[in-house]
This record gives structure tokens, C-alpha cells and sequence, in this order.
């Protein structure tokens, strides 16, 4: 079950402007983000105006809260029942001390109810609160209408969007991922830079193959670990189309990776492959791969460590599993159609369906015993939303793509995992992957979760970011 998202809440109000408007809309907030699914951390009814804050000492008793609870506090919602007090808000964030998305809310006025008894003023009020805190450098983002009915499906759709910033930025920040052997010398494409990445709180630790090699070679066929591995590789997926002996070893190197991973506290890894593995080792580490992810530990083939940090974002925003594929072929003289493909290491909750075999494009060269472990099989269809992230080198910054499209059920008949997507005005997005010089792999995910990545890189990471037009 994926962990609930925590929003602490702040409730803002103003004494010349109607309280009862602040402790009305902060019980009918609070209900709404829990039937959202949201945990909330907020000022009780006893504690200051209501629960709303206005004063130096309500943001004082704001941040405490708030500092109590940082651990599990995901993001900040400032909701504005009625003007509100924008230095109180403000206060309230900068004491609390903590560096996690903000959502300012307005609420809207009744046309009708314009009395002094009911005027909520929180149109012009959010104006204010948010030129504070840009004069506080405090990032923050917006509901898509400036006033919002909290009860509006608009609001709701604001409500998981920033779910799903807040639990994209939490996961990326501090992030510690491994990079299992040295980049293939063929795949100059996937160059990086560790230390644009250290920059922004991402760690990368490195290990070079042999000693995961060496340590799978080390461990019995009859160890416990690895039985349960193999086991559990049966279970996963169809295994009949490879041997006892591959999947032995799959099973012992899979377990070297997770007690590397456990002793490093990592959440994804880049992997190298092509030909170091098959060759003196006599697997493909795909389906190894695919399990990870599967497990929302996202694993990217070719030790394409940035496109495993767009796999992580994916992950985070959506909660489920992410891929790595290639933009792969045109499909006919269809503008914006494309086909997706990898060989395969996707997990199987992304397939309409899957099995293990023999990878075929590496078995030519080194014979289809010693390449067993793909996992094959049609991408299922849906929406889904694609990350690309990258280290821009020669300006020491991060930047990014992201957009959505569909995997369609068009036909095709070719091997390994696959898939035909249609994007809307796929050529200008092509266009751009080529002129700007990003790599040819691209992080896929089922859910529409675009606008929540660009606000989590651009706000509150500050990288350079295209955001592909959708229909």
C-alpha cells in the first residue's frame, strides 16, 4: 500500500474580515484532504483564531507544530478562507524551517453574499500572500483557477498534482542510487555528471561490475537467498523459455544487488550491460532488472544513471512502477505515432503480457545460452507520461522533458518488449530532443502526472524544463 501523502495546513485570516469564514473553511478543508486520501498536521481549534493564524505568535505556534512533525510533513497547504494575514503565512513557513512545496488556495466569493458579515476578500488576499513569499524566497505553486471551490473537481485534480510534486521533490532530495559498472564504451549518449547531480542531493554510488560478479560466483546454488530469488523470478513471470541453469544465475546475482542496495541505502540503480555480463557472466540482467522495478526500486539499463533519476520521479508522482525505453522507430508515415521498445528490462505491471526468454539481438553474438532473462512481451494500453532528465555538463545545470501521450492497441509484430504511442505533435517534441542534445532514452509511466514533475524540477529544484504541448 503506498504511504499517505502529509500536507501541514495553515489557515490564514485577517480580525477586520469574517473569522467565523476561517474556522468554517478550515473543518471543511481539512474533511476534504481526508477523503482526498491526505494526512494533515494543522494548528487545532484551541491553539490560535479558530485554528487559523494571524499574528507573530500564531506563526510561532504554526512553525512549532510544524517542526514537530517535519519528518512526515510531504508539503504545505496555505488555504485562505478569508483574506488572511500574508506575514503571518509567510512567518509560519520560515520559522518551521522547512524546505517542502507550498500550494496557496483561495477561496471564492459567493456573488451573492458580498455583505460585510460574508465578503471573503481572498482574491485580492492570495495576491498578497504570495508577494511575501516570493520576497521571502519561499517557492511555491498555484491552484489552476486563482479563486477554487475546495469542493470542485478542479480542486481535487490541484489536490493530486501537488500530492504528487511534494512526494516527487521528498523523493528526489537526499536520493541515493547505485551505478553498477562502468558505462558501455558504445553509449557515449548516456555521459554524466556526478557532481551536477551531489549538487542537488542526489548521491551517486558507484561499484565496478567484477566485484558484483565476483560476489555472485561466490554464492552456492543451494544457498538459501538464492533459492528464494529463483522462486521468486517462477512466480514473477513465465520462466519455461529459459534454462535452470540461468535462472540460477539470476538468482545469485540478484541477491549480490539487494545486499548492495540494503548495505548502501539505495532506491534505484543504472546497471551496465552489453556485452560484460553475458559474456563472463551468462545472463542478460533483465528480468533481475525488471523485478527491481517492479518493486518501485527502478533499475535503468546501460548505466543511464539521469534516466534513472526520471524513472525515480515517475515513481514517486505516480506510485507505481517506471520504465526506461528507447524512442525506438517511426510507426509508418504516422506524424505522431512512434514505437517505444526495449530489449527488455520493463517491469511486468507495465505489459499486457510478459514472459521470460532469450534476449535475440545479443544471442546472435553470444549464443542464446549465456542470454537468458528478457522479459518480452506488448506495453498495455492507457495513458502515460514520459520523463526525460539530464546533466547539461558544459553549463553545470539540470534540465529536463516532460509530457503524455497514449500507448495505443495499433498493430505490430516485432520482438522484445514493445509498444506504438501516439503524441500530439510528436515531431516538434523530436525536434527539440535533437536539437537540445538529450539522450535516446526517455522514463515511461502509466498516469497523467506531467504538470507535477515540471512543477517539482522547475519550482522547486530550479532546472531548465520543456513541457511537450498536450492535445
Amino acid at each position: 500500500m503506498a504511504k499517505k501523502t502529509t500536507l501541514g495546513v495553515i489557515v490564514g485570516t485577517r480580525g477586520f474580515f469574517p473569522t467565523h469564514l476561517a474556522v468554517e473553511g478550515r473543518a471543511k478543508m481539512l474533511k476534504i484532504l481526508k477523503d482526498q486520501g491526505f494526512d494533515t498536521v494543522c494548528l487545532g481549534v484551541k491553539d490560535a483564531q479558530g485554528g487559523s493564524i494571524e499574528s507573530l505568535a500564531d506563526a510561532e505556534l504554526c512553525a512549532d507544530l510544524f517542526k514537530k512533525n517535519a519528518d512526515k510533513i510531504d508539503g504545505l497547504l496555505v488555504t485562505l478562507p478569508n483574506f488572511g494575514d500574508e506575514r503571518a503565512v509567510a512567518n509560519a513557513i520560515r520559522f518551521s524551517g522547512l524546505k517542502v512545496p507550498v500550494l496557496v488556495h483561495a477561496w471564492p466569493d459567493d456573488a451573492s453574499a458580498m455583505t460585510i458579515a460574508n465578503r471573503r476578500d481572498s482574491f485580492c488576499g492570495k495576491m498578497s500572500v504570495t508577494n511575501n513569499l516570493s520576497q521571502y524566497a519561499i517557492p511555491f505553486s498555484l491552484t489552476g483557477l486563482h479563486c477554487a471551490d475546495p469542493e470542485s473537481k478542479s480542486f481535487k485534480a490541484d489536490l493530486l498534482r501537488f500530492g504528487a510534486t511534494c512526494r516527487v521533490v521528498r523523493g528526489l532530495r537526499g536520493a541515493r542510487v547505485g551505478a553498477i559498472g562502468a558505462r558501455t564504451g558504445a553509449f557515449n549518449t548516456v555521459r554524466y555528471s556526478e557532481k551536477i547531480l551531489e549538487g542537488q542531493g542526489i548521491t551517486v554510488e558507484t561499484i565496478d561490475l567484477s566485484e558484483i560478479l565476483g560476489r555472485a560466483n561466490a554464492l552456492k546454488a543451494n544457498d538459501p537467498a538464492v533459492r528464494r530469488k529463483v522462486q521468486a523470478f517462477k512466480g514473477y513471470t513465465d520462466t519455461s523459455g529459459v534454462t535452470e541453469t540461468g535462472l540460477e544465475r539470476m538468482g545469485r546475482f540478484a541477491v549480490v544487488i539487494d545486499r548492495w542496495m540494503k548495505d548502501y541505502r539505495l532506491i534505484g540503480t543504472s546497471l551496465q550491460c552489453w556485452t560484460a555480463i553475458e559474456e563472463y557472466y551468462g545472463i542478460v540482467p533483465c528480468a533481475v532488472m525488471s523485478m527491481m522495478s517492479e518493486n518501485l526500486l527502478p533499475s535503468a539499463c546501460e548505466v543511464d544513471t539521469t534516466g534513472l533519476v526520471g524513472m525515480l520521479a515517475l515513481r514517486f508522482a505516480t506510485q507505481e512502477p517506471a520504465a526506461l525505453v528507447d524512442w525506438n522507430n517511426n510507426y509508418g508515415d504516422d506524424e505522431n505515432r512512434c514505437v517505444l521498445f526495449h530489449c527488455s528490462n520493463l517491469p511486468k505491471s507495465l505489459f499486457a503480457e510478459q514472459k521470460m526468454a532469450v534476449q535475440e539481438i545479443i544471442a546472435g553474438s553470444v549464443g542464446a545460452e549465456n542470454a537468458c532473462g528478457s522479459i518480452i512481451g506488448r506495453l498495455k494500453t492507457g495513458r502515460f507520461t514520459f520523463a526525460r532528465v539530464d546533466t547539461d555538463d558544459v553549463k553545470g545545470r539540470m534540465r529536463a522533458y516532460v509530457g503524455e501521450g497514449k500507448l495505443t492497441d495499433d498493430p505490430l509484430d516485432t520482438f522484445g518488449g514493445f509498444g506504438v504511442c501516439k503524441i500530439p505533435n510528436l515531431q516538434h517534441l523530436l525536434q527539440v530532443i535533437c536539437k537540445e542534445g538529450f539522450e535516446h532514452h526517455v522514463a515511461i509511466s502509466m498516469g497523467e502526472v506531467a504538470a507535477a514533475i515540471e512543477d517539482a524540477f522547475k519550482t522547486y529544484f530550479g532546472w531548465d524544463v520543456y513541457r511537450h504541448a498536450g492535445e
